[in-house]
């Protein structure tokens, strides 16, 4: 799959899945644009494409704040002159339940960026994915938009993913007349620093493997290949659809 000449902006991309979709995409010949808020983190990614391709344009941004949201596609736009690929990766989870009482706090800090900051980074990126004809916007979301929490605490997190699940379908009927593909990957769990991020210390991703009927947990990596191969011409009449990589996760 060559992405030669396209131009690619991936939210969340300081780490985990974002970086690396953001070095898979590099590494096809696309002209990549990371963005995050640890400045560090990004930087490290930055290098590791520069050592497989070209250096991508490094944006320090909290998409949740629609000035710097509109400052981040404007800056890609300045750099580029164009726009081909968008994937709306940034997430995070906060954790509150109805019957502990903050269930409220929880689900408005989890949809602002879960879901909000993706709507509105998206329609401020469809007029230039419009330029450019039949390009693909990705909403990376998981399986529990699909699933019930055994936790009420991840009842917020839970809600965002549903949601982004259905602004994925909706958009894909909306852009479909102007030739733009949307479309949602699912995954389960995957091997990265977001139960850090997200102030989890009990235990990792890496030991649910035990879990899933493949026995194992994903690397970034897998997910990446996936989000490559539905924004290449190989998936040209794949939209509105979810594809979940959860090794077995759902049939649990």
């Amino acid at each position: 799959m060559s992405f030669k000449n396209k131009v690619v902006l991936v939210t969340g991309a300081s780490s985990g899945i974002g970086a690396a979709t953001a070095i898979e995409f590099t590494k096809e010949g696309a002209k990549v644009a990371i963005v995050g808020r640890n400045e560090e983190k990004l930087q490290t990614v930055s290098d590791n494409c520069e050592k497989l391709g070209s250096k991508p344009l490094l944006i320090i941004a909290d998409i949740a704040n629609d000035d710097e949201a509109k400052r981040m596609v404007q800056k890609v736009i300045d750099e580029y002159g164009q726009l081909d690929v968008l994937v709306n990766n940034a997430g995070l989870a906060k954790y509150g339940s109805i019957l502990d009482g903050n269930i409220l706090e929880a689900y408005d800090e989890t949809i602002k960026i879960n879901l909000r900051a993706h709507i509105n980074v998206t329609a401020l990126a469809t007029p230039h994915l419009i330029k450019t004809k039949g390009n693909i916007l990705i909403n990376i979301s998981s399986v529990g938009g699909t699933l019930v929490p055994k936790q009420a605490s991840k009842t917020p997190y839970y809600i965002s993913k549903a949601g982004l699940n259905h602004f994925t379908r909706c958009a894909a009927l909306e852009l479909a007349s102007k030739g733009i593909r949307v479309n949602t990957v699912s995954p389960g769990p995957v091997k990265t620093d977001f139960l850090v991020n997200s102030g989890v210390t009990s235990y990792k991703f890496e030991d649910m493997g035990v879990n899933m009927p493949l026995q194992r947990v994903s690397d970034p990596i897998e997910i990446a290949r996936l989000i490559l191969f539905l924004a290449s011409d190989k998936a040209v009449g794949i939209t509105g659809s979810e594809y979940v990589a959860d090794n077995g996760f759902l049939l649990t």
